[in-house]
């Protein structure tokens, strides 16, 4: 069967299930100041790397003593009070998405004792710098996580240590779960970026990601077995497009970079090989589980639209090169950090890249729309879950979701 007639099949088989399943749900933990018919979930809760994390490494670092150039200024500048953990200049991918649902932009799982944080619409559990494979199966094939061991693993124990404090019975638990949006990811890119970026050949990388691939399948099928019914699970960017993998990774060999984007095609099909393989295995999970909706969300060429037409999206400065740098053909210098010691564009909503490694708010911006708001999620995420018709109380932010 054709690819998009599977795909629209699937949409219209799951549509009016999903519908009454999620726009009856009653409003669960303290959900008062909005209506739950202008909502389509209750929360959202993210697992995840340093594109979804909203603090959590920032409060390990404060616990530790440690310092990441990418928690120091000028990440963060065009945040609303620039106090932030995001990997960027401004929001994430999972912010469009809150502020898209009516939802409050989610708040980390870790936290100071003194800031007030309600959990009740949702908790991120992602932390920059995170793995799919825990610390010790990556060692053991010589890949040292320096950042952090919070692994997927790591952060689904997080997610059942929140559950007594939002829901009083299993059965109460189950209801919520359910009534809520799981974002499964992204997941494992970081382990593939060590590996790569420490020099290691693409070949000696790629059996890890049969085990990445598996480690987020059972993490998915474990919060199914919790009551999650509605997930979504993002793939790979194309790294190939990366500042910080065109640098470190470059070729003196023109037949190496992709004619239209100038994307290393090797990295990118990687990428696609990652991809590819996880979509095989939600299609399995989509048979095992039928009543339960599993999106997969193609961060790839929702991404891959601005690199072959960055002009079209606003993004004059190119797609390649960061914004916040320290110099050479794509500003990605390793000895010169962005947070530190490198300089910063003077216009970022006009660069797709922020720091060599993450996009910029504008990109992620983009990126948000073509995925809930267009095509580049299967089943299509908004004729599920259409946003909401008046502005919620519950939202953060200026909501520019609808002024793309």
């Amino acid at each position: 069967m054709d690819h998009n007639v599977h795909a629209i099949t699937l949409e219209r088989r799951v549509q009016l299930e999903w519908r009454n399943r999620h726009f009856s749900t009653p409003n669960i933990s303290g959900a008062a100041a909005s209506s739950s018919s202008d909502m389509a979930f209750s929360s959202n809760s993210c697992f995840g790397d340093s594109l979804a994390d909203t603090g959590n490494l920032k409060q390990l670092a404060s616990i530790s003593d440690q310092v990441f150039s990418l928690l120091l200024p000028p990440y963060g500048e065009n945040f609303f009070d620039q106090s932030t953990g995001r990997c960027s200049n401004g929001r994430l991918i999972i912010d469009f998405l809150a502020e898209s649902l009516g939802l409050p932009l989610l708040p980390p799982f870790l936290h100071d004792k003194d800031n007030v944080v309600t959990l009740g619409h949702g908790v991120n559990y992602a932390v920059a710098g995170a793995t799919a494979l825990n610390s010790s199966i990556l060692e053991a094939r010589g890949i040292v996580n320096s950042m952090t061991n919070a692994s997927l693993g790591v952060q689904l124990e997080w997610f059942k240590q929140t559950l007594p404090s939002l829901c009083k019975s299993v059965s109460e638990c189950r209801t919520l779960i359910g009534s809520s949006l799981i974002i499964m990811g992204e997941i494992g890119g970081n382990d593939y970026n060590y590996p790569i970026l420490a020099g290691k050949p693409i070949n000696e990388v790629e059996p890890l990601v049969p085990l990445v691939i598996d480690t987020i399948v059972s993490a998915i099928n474990e919060l199914i077995d919790m009551g999650a019914q509605t997930l979504v699970v993002p793939g790979n960017f194309p790294i190939g497009c990366s500042s910080a993998y065109l640098t470190l990774c470059g070729s003196e060999n023109k037949i190496d970079y992709d004619n239209t984007t100038g994307c290393l095609i090797n990295l990118n099909k990687f990428a696609e090989y990652h991809n590819e393989l996880l979509q095989t295995k939600l299609n399995h999970l989509r048979e095992l589980h039928p009543n339960v909706v599993i999106m997969y969300a193609d961060y790839y060429n929702a991404a891959m639209q601005i690199f072959l037409s960055p002009d079209k999206y606003g993004f004059t400065n190119g797609a390649l090169k960061a914004c916040c740098g320290g110099g050479g053909p794509y500003n990605v210098n390793a000895k010169v950090e962005c947070g530190i010691s490198a300089s910063v564009c003077d216009d970022p909503d006009t660069y797709v890249n922020w720091d060599g490694i993450h996009l910029t708010e504008s990109a992620y911006r983009v990126i948000s729309r073509s995925l809930f708001q267009g095509a580049y999620t299967t089943p299509q995420f908004n004729l599920l879950c259409p946003a909401p018709t008046s502005t919620s109380t519950l939202q953060v932010g200026n909501g520019l979701w609808n002024s793309v």
